[in-house]
């Protein structure tokens, strides 16, 4: 006789979630001309700064970190080795754009995103007026509604290079949901 309790039907050895965590740091320097830093993008958001990522792409910490938890929770190679810092078509690339390929695998290997939590460590700019703009932002990007976006915004204290705002840094988890399709 057929079940209906979903739980029966599971197959144990593919889970119905799963977790992946992304971190992404990259050092800022004077934005150009006056240095090699990139115009400061934090999740698809532009913010005025005289000092940004050194990056091969746009140096989006937060979409790197947030690809990287999601490919991670997949089961798939890292943002690196999809869409490495030494391939000349990808300099100065839209993390968007890379974010948007990645979550093409993430799909077609039978994952949708439940939700994700992201912290942001940079002391200037500060993030928090800004948040709800990254998070719908970030959202977007995803495909999700903006509440399944965590944001939180930190500082170092004046410890190490990201104290001194010499980086900015990013942790993010991920939570994918099995969407029966793929992999």
């Amino acid at each position: 006789m057929p079940t209906t309790d979903p739980a029966a039907s599971h197959d144990a050895r593919r889970p119905p979630f799963r977790v992946g965590h992304g971190y992404d740091l990259h050092r800022l320097a004077p934005v150009s001309p006056a240095g090699p830093g990139r115009a400061l993008v934090i999740g698809g958001v532009a913010f005025e700064s005289s000092v940004g990522p050194v990056a091969h792409s746009d140096g989006d910490a937060l979409l790197h970190a947030v690809t990287d938890a999601a490919l991670s929770a997949a089961g798939l190679p890292d943002i690196g080795q999809i869409f490495p810092d030494d391939d000349p078509e990808l300099d100065g690339a839209d993390s968007g754009a890379l974010l948007r390929m990645a979550m093409e695998r993430v799909r077609e290997a039978g994952w949708a995103i439940g939700n994700i939590d992201c912290t942001v460590i940079l002391e200037r700019p500060r993030i928090g007026m800004r948040k709800h703009e990254i998070r719908a932002s970030v959202a977007r990007l995803l495909g999700v509604e903006d509440d399944c976006v965590g944001l939180k915004g930190k500082s170092h204290e004046g410890v190490d290079a990201v104290g001194r705002g010499q980086a900015i840094e990013v942790h993010c988890v991920a939570l994918l949901i099995r969407t029966g399709n793929g992999g």
